[in-house]
């Protein structure tokens, strides 16, 4: 019988954690609701403590899920265990995560803790979860650079504690595939109760090695994998769920293991992760890059005509890459947009679906072609930010060879709102109409990026803005035909999500 490795995702927890990166809670519900669709087992909701945003996102994701286990992150405190227990008891199988750190280092200069200490700690906090829910996962914080002998000791306390699942993260991305498999070869043989626990990777990605460390602690044994859509995450991120997934489906040879993903709904996934954080996925990303599937070479392209194996070990159907391109224009109808619509995976209610359609149309008639991508960025863009507190109503700009001048108003929290300032040219003078609107310091905005959606003059625009207030960061993104329009969007879209963040306390730790 084939194993299942079980799929342990956390981007709405470790992924929001990236600098820049956060989102508001109808985009976690959503992107929650996506990945059950995707078919992760586990889906760790957020750190229940960390704020009450955080809560009641948890929560919300607990009581919408499905079949999905609903995880919450706390630290060994009884304070965080119990906040964990309440936001998760809605979920129809609940899950509390609890971490320590093992490290010296971490014990001595984080904790101030005692390796005895540290065991206590250990005992108490997975006892206190497990009188809670019967579902307990155990992490050792920084495990790769940890003494063995004492990680051995801990794990065994875990798992007599209640424990049933004990994940050893690569907290720093610090071990290589051969140490982190031994790693997992060494504890599973030296703790005797050992065989009472799923063992469970979580991987940074600081050298490069997240996904190698990740299938070789899975061929060391593991069974459950920790990983975030699009690989984000602190620093260099995480290992990436979908190469996670796909490898272990294409090399079924070496890997004679299963999961529960979905494949064909890996890049709808990767394209939400990508419109709620603002993140955008490199064009040679594995799995769900732009030119995952392209083929410039002419030797690349002759040997695809004649068969497509020849240069690709998987087909772009496997992953929800549709296999055509240009598919829609202005004199498409409601249905064959519908179809196109549900063939890309996206299920919109009859109101979403009449303002997507109104909007399609209006894109149809400024551009020539409109693109799969245009679709993608138009649904994203607009759907996912109807309940953002500042919306944006109406831009007009004025610009030559002199001082622009730009006339914008915004909806702030249903009360519409107009400014009309000038600038050194018309992008400075909206964000200077936004900064009168909605004040705050102008020194904020780290970057301002413009992408194109696709080829052409008359492409779409993709703005990304990075705006800093106190050492919180946040990325904002908007994309319309007219680059001021998605200047604007982009703008308030951080705007927004820095509210999100204005409500979130930092933790002192956070595992992984």
């Amino acid at each position: 019988m084939t194993d299942t490795i079980l799929i342990f995702d956390t981007t709405l927890r470790d992924g929001e954690q990236s600098p820049g990166c956060s989102m508001n809670l109808e985009e976690k519900l959503k992107v929650a609701a996506q990945l059950e669709t995707m078919g992760v087992d586990i889906i760790e909701a957020g750190f229940a403590i960390a704020s009450e945003g955080d809560f009641e996102a948890v929560t919300e994701v607990a009581k919408q899920a499905d079949k999905a286990i609903i995880a919450s992150l706390a630290r060994a405190a009884d304070g965080d265990i119990d906040r964990a227990g309440e936001a998760v008891r809605h979920a129809r199988r609940p899950r509390i995560h609890t971490f320590i750190a093992t490290s010296p280092l971490h014990m001595r200069v984080k904790l101030n803790k005692t390796p005895e200490q540290v065991l206590a700690s250990i005992e108490r906090s997975v006892s206190r979860a497990r009188n809670l829910v019967e579902d307990v996962e155990w992490s050792a914080e920084d495990a790769t650079r940890s003494d063995p002998e004492f990680l051995a000791r801990c794990i065994e306390t875990a798992i007599k504690a209640g424990a049933t699942t004990i994940n050893l993260p690569d907290t720093v991305g610090y071990a290589t595939p051969e140490t982190y498999g031994a790693l997992f070869q060494d504890m599973m043989a030296r703790v005797p109760n050992a065989d009472r626990a799923i063992f469970s990777t979580h991987c940074h990605n600081d050298l490069g090695l997240g996904v190698a460390n990740t299938l070789a602690a899975v061929m060391a044994g593991a069974r459950q994998v920790e990983s975030t859509i699009n690989g984000i995450g602190e620093r260099a991120g995480n290992a990436a769920v979908e190469e996670i997934a796909m490898a272990i489906k294409v090399r079924g040879d070496i890997m004679p293991f299963r999961t529960n993903i979905v494949s064909t709904e890996i890049t709808r996934s990767s394209r939400l992760v990508s419109a709620v954080t603002g993140f955008q996925v490199q064009p040679n990303k594995a799995i769900v890059g732009a030119n995952a599937f392209a083929h410039e070479s002419g030797i690349h392209q002759d040997g695809m005509l004649k068969d497509s194996s020849t240069y690709e070990i998987m087909t772009p159907e496997s992953v929800g890459v549709s296999t055509s391109n240009l598919v829609m224009g202005k004199h498409s109808g409601r249905a064959a947009f519908r179809s196109k619509l549900e063939a890309m995976g996206y299920e919109l209610g009859d109101n979403a679906f009449q303002d997507a359609f109104v909007r399609f149309k209006a894109l149809a008639d400024a551009k020539k072609a409109v693109f799969d991508e245009d679709i993608v960025a138009l649904v994203d863009d607009e759907v996912l930010r109807g309940h953002d507190s500042i919306q944006v109503k109406d831009v007009e700009i004025h610009c030559g060879t002199g001082p622009a001048r730009a006339i914008l108003t915004l909806e702030v929290d249903g009360v519409e709102k107009t400014s009309a300032t000038r600038g050194n040219g018309p992008v400075d003078a909206l964000f200077n109409a936004i900064r009168e609107i909605v004040p705050h310091e102008a020194s904020a905005m780290e970057r301002y990026e413009v992408h194109a959606v696709t080829g052409g003059t008359d492409a779409q625009a993709e703005v990304s803005v990075v705006l800093a207030e106190n050492g919180r960061t946040t990325r904002g993104t908007g994309t319309h035909h007219d680059t001021m329009v998605a200047s604007v969007r982009a703008y308030v879209n951080a705007l927004n999500k820095l509210m999100v963040k204005r409500g979130k306390r930092a933790p002192d730790a956070m595992a992984g």
